[in-house]
């Protein structure tokens, strides 16, 4: 499979994010396809990991299927055959979107990342120590770093096109979305993670954080979208390895961030773009964690017919 910079379908392309380039299928549908690009300290790569677009989109689709009853969802498809079949303009452009390509409802996306923390790391852990907080909610006395948090704390932040999200309080979720609406989204959310938490668990991966998307369909039902408990859109720890009271290895983009944190410490790189250049070895090693985290969690190797 051919890594993937960027696309170039036959239709009109309404928008292009880090990862993703978005098309418009007609007025109710559209089709996301996951290239292979990376970023990492909302740096893109100027290199690309090959299979990470496949992982991506074809993790979400099983993730998807698993919450069929649970929640409601904008997939139709993330079959390569079965989307040519609904939009044959893209015959030509299968090995484009082989694995890597999702046919999708349209909706009005709610513009809040709705974000779920079982375990307390990273930011959240940062500014727990500094004020006994999360996004300026009192949280309890004595937490431990990558300690689970029973139960698991709703989270939300609104969405940045550029460099990083904001934490909100859920109050101020409220005032820009309304109380019905919060209470929706805090409840699909806290189904969806309940699902996939166990699932991972139970399959020796840890999900200690993710954050969801959700949208209104024409019908005006709240459906979740975009990607599903991915190594992109969550911090995955493999069970095995857990230790409360210190940082875990992430499984995911971990060799990435370990080189280019690296070059900063040596002088090399300022943090800003253009990021430096990727040795082969981080390239292998990133994609060897994306497709262990697609074995891991599906329960076998990914394919792309």
């Amino acid at each position: 499979m051919t890594p993937m910079l960027a696309s170039d379908l036959p239709l009109p392309r309404i928008g292009r994010g880090k990862v993703r380039d978005i098309y418009a299928v007609g007025d109710e549908r559209v089709l996301l396809v996951t290239t292979d690009r990376i970023s990492a300290f909302d740096v893109v790569m100027a290199e690309t990991i090959p299979m990470k677009g496949a992982v991506l989109t074809q993790i979400s689709a099983w993730w998807f299927n698993q919450l069929e009853g649970i929640v409601d969802h904008h997939m139709i498809s993330a079959d390569a055959d079965q989307i040519i079949g609904e939009v044959p303009a893209l015959r030509e452009h299968r090995p484009s979107l082989a694995g890597r390509a999702m046919l999708c409802r349209l909706t009005a996306v709610f513009p809040i990342e709705c974000v779920i923390r079982g375990y307390l790391s990273c930011s959240a852990w940062k500014e727990y120590t500094q004020n006994g907080t999360l996004a300026g909610e009192k949280l309890a006395d004595g937490l431990l770093e990558s300690g689970k948090l029973d139960p698991p704390i709703f989270s939300p932040a609104t969405k940045a096109e550029t460099g990083h999200d904001e934490n909100i309080t859920i109050s101020r979720m409220r005032e820009i979305l309304g109380e019905e609406v919060t209470h929706m989204l805090e409840s699909m959310t806290r189904a969806v993670y309940t699902v996939g938490e166990k699932i991972s668990h139970d399959r020796g991966i840890i999900i200690a954080d993710t954050k969801f998307e959700f949208g209104r369909d024409k019908d005006g039902r709240i459906i979740l979208i975009d990607e599903v408990m991915t190594p992109d859109s969550s911090r995955f720890w493999a069970a095995d390895r857990y230790q409360p009271g210190q940082a875990q290895p992430s499984f995911d983009k971990q060799p990435l961030r370990d080189y280019l944190e690296a070059e900063r410490r040596a002088g090399r790189w300022n943090g800003e773009a253009p990021a430096p250049s990727l040795p082969s070895s981080v390239v292998e090693a990133t994609s060897k964690r994306y497709l262990e985290a697609y074995r891991r969690i599906t329960g076998s190797d990914l394919k792309i017919a």
